[in-house]
């Protein structure tokens, strides 16, 4: 893993977008070139301060995910893994600052314009939402729970894809004008399926995954899944021997940062603050501790 951080990559090939963390290059016809950065964004705000190694962490534990949850739905990932990583190791020669470690040849998806979120435990801004109205995007929840209070059954809760500002909850509803009713509910099967099967896999390494948000979209005409999966800047991961409902848990995710955040009194509105040494340094390591955790 790259020692150093890497704040933008610089290729020659044509980049198509730089975004909140991922910096995507045209490679041909078919494919993208994605470099994940240590960038990390907050409150859908990027933060100046880089997290050392995070790049690497979210790339390989996206490729573990996909490769091991492939039974269940199709996935980004090209076939011939020993030509792409072949190609990686070309482009990343005199980029001292890139470590193949955070690249990722990808095929090209028609991405649809919605987040997948699946909520296992009552927590973030689904906490919120309970406390003042008894649901949580249109689940109504049996009253008396408490802060982070397991979810019998996980609840499907999409929201919009904001290229800029904040994502916005949405109804099933919703949802389904946008994509159409069948393409909406297969998206919620895919995403509950998902998300249990990473959730068994954790707990069987005392991991909890109380809640994630996931990407698909369409290759060769077939939904596949895109982007990141359950990693420490899509999910919520809390260590299974220190849980305890009715209060903020420990975390090995940007809930950190987060955290920090909101206790400095930041308005969420740009430009961010600098993250101190000491939540940087812990944030970098729990971003570490839960790919060995996950995938060792």
């Amino acid at each position: 893993m790259n020692t150093g951080t890497l704040s933008e990559s610089r290729l020659n090939l044509p980049l198509i977008r730089r975004g909140k963390v991922r910096d995507v290059y045209e490679l041909d016809e078919r494919h993208l070139l994605v470099v994940t950065s240590d960038r990390l964004s907050a409150f859908d705000v990027v933060l100046p301060t880089l997290i050392q190694g995070k790049g690497a962490v979210l790339t390989q534990l996206t490729r573990f995910w996909m490769t091991k949850l492939a039974s269940l739905v199709k996935n980004h990932l090209p076939e011939d893994r020993a030509k792409n990583d072949e190609l990686l190791r070309k482009l990343a020669a005199g980029q001292p600052d890139i470590s193949l470690d955070q690249m990722e040849v990808v095929r090209k998806a028609e991405v649809f314009p919605v987040e997948c979120v699946v909520r296992g435990y009552l927590a973030g801004s689904g906490w919120k939402d309970y406390q003042q109205t008894g649901a949580v995007c249109g689940h109504t929840l049996p009253a008396g729970l408490t802060q982070c209070a397991w979810l019998r059954d996980p609840i499907f809760t999409p929201s919009t894809k904001a290229a800029v500002g904040h994502d916005e909850n949405i109804a099933i509803a919703q949802m389904e004008n946008l994509l159409g009713k069948e393409t909406a509910r297969k998206l919620e099967e895919l995403s509950l399926g998902v998300y249990k099967a990473g959730r068994e896999h954790a707990s069987q390494r005392g991991i909890i995954i109380a809640d994630t948000k996931f990407e698909f979209g369409l290759i060769d005409g077939e939904i596949a899944l895109v982007d990141e999966v359950l990693t420490p800047d899509s999910s919520r991961f809390w260590p299974a021997d220190q849980y305890e409902p009715g209060r903020d848990q420990p975390s090995f995710d940007k809930q950190i940062v987060r955290n920090y955040l909101m206790d400095i009194g930041w308005d969420r509105n740009p430009p961010a603050p600098s993250l101190p040494l000491p939540i940087a340094h812990r944030t970098a390591y729990a971003y570490r501790e839960i790919l060995e955790r996950l995938t060792v």
